[in-house]
């Protein structure tokens, strides 16, 4: 049970993925959390670095594609200067809007990574899609109201794992350190 909480890499940053390695661990595309994981949840015009990397991104043709919680309003506003498709609603860490990806943009679950800063909503759910995960840490340190209830039954989680699974949180820059 535990397991389905444990993600297949922890890097420090969205942004310090790079095609190269990507492509070198056989992923295509990218499906990612939005808030706290590609912008500040308060701040959804983004930043620099995020125009950068979804650039590298572009020119490298993997597609990043949004899979957020969020209703569609919410997530169209934050997206649409960044040219993003997404996926609103997604209901994780249901397979709900993963399988909705999958298939609105033809991918198979070996070809894409979920990307997220939450162990019980994007790492759960990529796990119960059978497909890889990243789990990143927030961009901000404060949270949504509704997600601070998720940060302290995944502090728990993380207690349990180190205990039975001998599971240690480590951040790493890239996916290959």
């Amino acid at each position: 049970m535990l397991n389905q909480f444990k993600p297949t890499w922890m890097i420090e940053s969205i942004y310090n993925l790079t095609p190269d390695e990507l492509k070198a661990n056989g992923i295509k595309a990218i499906l990612t959390d939005l808030d706290n994981t590609l912008i500040a949840w308060n701040n959804p015009s983004g930043t620099q670095e995020l125009r950068q990397w979804l650039n590298q991104m572009k020119t490298n043709q993997i597609p990043v594609i949004v899979v957020s919680n969020n209703n569609h309003e919410r997530v169209e506003k934050a997206v649409q200067r960044f040219d993003l498709p997404f996926v609103a609603r997604a209901l994780k860490p249901f397979k709900t809007g993963i399988k909705k990806a999958l298939k609105e943009y033809q991918f198979q679950p070996d070809e894409v990574v979920m990307v997220g800063d939450q162990m019980l909503t994007d790492v759960l759910a990529a796990n119960r899609m059978n497909i890889r995960s990243i789990l990143v840490k927030p961009l901000m340190q404060t949270d949504a109201w509704n997600t601070r209830i998720n940060r302290l039954m995944e502090r728990k989680i993380q207690v349990q794992l180190a205990k039975k699974e001998n599971f240690e949180i480590q951040w790493r820059n890239h996916l290959d350190d």
